[in-house]
């Protein structure tokens, strides 16, 4: 049986104020941030950073296998996970599959390492979103987390005990094709959870032997917060046992929420203490780990709660943007508050990159020609106004003359020329070349008088 060897948490920059989204749609949206991923993250890219930070705790281990583990996934019928493996740059022996389409898919995961013979590593991550003013949107949250699986003797966290119950019921819902969810009644889905909730945590407790109050930190979430809250209330837990649910601070991110607040009380553990973590998504999955002495040592770089702590304001108009339901006009120019531009928007070239030496229009051509005159170097990205202003400058005249932005080739020259590119001994007679219009020049076997004459 496998226990947590490493483990790695990432949770997006950005949090969206639910006052915002009150003040926006003129309702309640309750107090609070929920975390929101960029416009461009998605599920895969944000397990890459948790499997990362996972990976940097344990740099010598190589997994086995990859299981990513999501509700929102961004590619269907496709393996995601093979995106992940890429990232980390595994061996091609590791396999890499998908556990997709519900919150209940990350309890699988996590299961599915523990009885694998070999070093697993499993990622757990979700987008939450649901229409505008609705209580997907206001309660969701985006993050990812990671578990480096492996053998117990190395672990920092060995499991104890396992229990689960199952019912088939409707609670919640989406149809293939649909953006968001659909949620049944909140006082259905509370009297299909609360008794398999108490089923599965008293089965567990009796396996591992101990009593409610012996555990040190008590987990409960699920997508039914009103469901878990009666659950948490009901397992006898002592107080102040009951960890955060951290849902005024990130939001229920689905699939990855229950591994989220497993990593933070990861963080805050002790050798020797009990984890439980009761998980009410389509039933109820339960496990009780065991913390260990290599649980000081064995701790990411960034803790949670440091990366809840470092979170930046976003606006709901931009939210909605990120998600589509604001199609808006793409700026001109990156977002001067996020410094980061709408997507399909490319960033514009920096004008040193296009710098082109100008030739002079009249002067020597050759390589010589070590005197140039000042403004021979100029940026022709510069804009046209100052190319304007230029011709204004000119008495003789309003036509962009003077010194060009191109090279100007040999047979181009204006008369008057006392150099030469072109070497002696030329197949056309030098007449040619002093005429003040290009002049269409073909070669022939012909003389070149006989040429002369035809053109």
């Amino acid at each position: 049986m496998n226990g947590i060897v490493a483990y790695g948490a990432y949770l997006p920059y950005f949090r969206l104020d639910r006052k915002a989204i009150g003040e926006s749609l003129g309702a309640s949206a309750g107090s609070g941030t929920r975390s929101v991923a960029s416009y461009d993250e998605d599920s895969t890219s944000m397990a890459v950073e948790a499997a990362r930070a996972a990976m940097r705790v344990a740099p010598d281990a190589r997994p086995g296998a990859v299981y990513f583990a999501t509700a929102s996934p961004a590619y269907l019928d496709k393996t995601n996970a093979s995106a992940i493996h890429a990232a980390l740059a595994l061996d091609a022996q590791a396999a890499a599959f998908d556990m997709l389409g519900s919150v209940r898919s990350g309890a699988g995961a996590v299961w599915a390492a523990i009885d694998a013979g070999r070093p697993t590593l499993v990622a757990l991550a979700d987008i939450r979103t649901g229409l505008p003013g609705g209580g997907d949107e206001r309660e969701g949250g985006d993050g990812a987390v990671a578990f480096l699986f492996g053998e117990s003797r190395a672990a920092l966290a060995e499991p104890v005990a396992r229990a689960s119950a199952t019912a088939e019921f409707l609670e919640r819902w989406r149809l293939p094709g649909d953006a968001v969810s659909r949620q049944w009644e909140e006082r259905f889905g509370e009297h299909a959870y609360v008794p398999l909730g108490e089923a599965a945590v008293a089965d567990a407790l009796k396996q591992a032997g101990v009593s409610a109050d012996a555990v040190s930190r008590w987990i409960v979430t699920g997508p039914h917060a009103r469901a878990s809250r009666r659950v948490a209330a009901a397992i006898g837990a002592a107080k102040g046992a009951v960890a955060d649910d951290l849902a005024t601070s990130v939001g229920n991110t689905g699939t990855a929420h229950a591994g989220l607040m497993l990593a933070d009380a990861l963080d805050r553990a002790k050798p020797d203490e009990l984890i439980a973590v009761v998980s009410l998504a389509d039933g109820c999955d339960v496990l009780i780990l065991r913390t260990t002495a290599a649980i000081a040592s064995r701790r990411p770089a960034t803790p949670v709660a440091a990366q809840i702590a470092a979170g930046g304001r976003l606006t709901y108009a931009t939210f909605l943007t990120w998600r589509g339901f604001l199609p808006r006009e793409p700026p001109r120019r990156p977002d001067p508050v996020h410094r980061q531009p709408l997507p399909g928007v490319r960033r514009p070239a920096r004008t040193a990159a296009a710098r082109v030496r100008e030739v002079p229009r009249r002067g020597p051509h050759d390589a010589r020609a070590a005197r140039r005159r000042p403004g021979d170097d100029r940026d022709v990205h510069r804009g046209p106004a100052r190319l304007f202003a230029l011709a204004a400058r000119r008495r003789g005249g309003h036509r962009l003359r003077g010194r060009r932005a191109v090279p100007v080739r040999a047979d181009r020259r204006r008369p008057g020329v006392r150099q030469d590119r072109r070497p002696r001994r030329d197949d056309v007679p030098t007449p040619l070349h002093r005429r003040l219009r290009p002049q269409l020049l073909l070669e022939s076997t012909a003389a070149p008088r006989s040429l002369a004459a035809a053109c």
